[in-house]
């Protein structure tokens, strides 16, 4: 069990009580703090001392941290997850069976619902972008695409052979890119859905303004598209996210004396000029 932290003792201290109630697994927790400074590195001392503890001088990304976390791990299989978590009982004796009894599955996902209980998408049968592409994504296996980085299990073996995550992912789409590597190894993608993983979502991030997340999310898909894809599917890709962008910007301009919720209409601008920003910037890149 890997979980990369960052500022948010509270859920986290409630993730680890769900974690080390389960009866009759053995498991090994390892906690990576990417340098928090709500004293996440004390409490975890002092009310965990069975987890083992990783502290970075500085906020590493969700890639590095995890990756940080694996090479001290020892587990037959790798459960990645997210701090804004609770697991389920039974979640882990669930896990363990799957693996077992699907040995051409690589990687998979939990069923994960939200604190009220309802279903929250953990599975994806497409690639971002995927309608571009021009035989990139032939012949993979399996028809799940990629599952979420909340809670993700993994094949020790597999992931080595991957060489775990892509460092260059900060944040968002890191575990696209793995899923995908894995996927043109050979192995399937799959999901568990008798393990539950409660996800309140995106703590993490709350103090971090709209626009700098919409970026970072642009920036990982960017990554991720010319990691995998070819020019010119790259290219269709920034062309058809260019002219949505100068459509919504003119319409949102047009409208926008008229709109009751002005700032939330003055957010939007904001994040489709960064759109039309990035992917202009990045396709006149991709020409040089």
């Amino acid at each position: 069990m890997i979980i990369v932290s960052y500022n948010v003792v509270d859920l986290l201290g409630k993730c680890l009580d769900s974690i080390l109630s389960q009866p009759h697994i053995h498991q090994e927790t390892i906690v990576v703090d990417n340098a928090s400074s709500d004293h996440t590195p004390e409490i975890i001392a002092r009310e965990f001392s069975g987890v083992k503890l990783i502290e970075n001088k500085e906020n590493l990304g969700f890639a590095r941290a995890n990756n940080t976390g694996l090479r001290v791990s020892t587990g037959r299989y790798i459960h990645f997850l997210n701090p804004d978590t609770e697991v389920r009982p039974g979640a882990f004796s669930a896990i363990l069976e799957f693996m077992e009894g699907h040995p051409k599955v690589g990687i998979a996902g939990t069923r994960m619902v939200n604190p009220d209980g309802s279903l929250q998408p953990s599975v994806e049968k497409r690639y971002p972008g995927q309608r571009h592409t021009r035989g990139e994504l032939k012949g993979l296996q399996g028809d799940i695409a990629w599952v979420v980085g909340a809670s993700i299990i993994a094949r020790r073996h597999v992931i080595e052979e991957l060489g775990g995550f892509d460092d260059l992912f900060f944040l968002y789409a890191e575990e696209i890119d793995l899923c995908l590597r894995a996927r043109k190894k050979g192995w399937i993608i799959d999901y568990i859905p008798d393990a539950t993983v409660v996800h309140w979502g995106g703590q993490s991030e709350k103090g971090n303004p709209s626009a700098a997340v919409w970026k970072r999310r642009l920036d990982a898909e960017i990554l991720f598209y010319r990691k995998h894809y070819k020019e010119r599917t790259f290219r269709a890709i920034a062309r058809s996210n260019l002219l949505q962008a100068y459509w919504r910007i003119f319409s949102l301009k047009m409208t926008l004396p008229f709109m009751t919720d002005r700032d939330k209409a003055l957010g939007k601008l904001e994040k489709y000029q960064l759109v039309l920003d990035i992917f202009r910037r990045a396709k006149y890149a991709s020409i040089g």
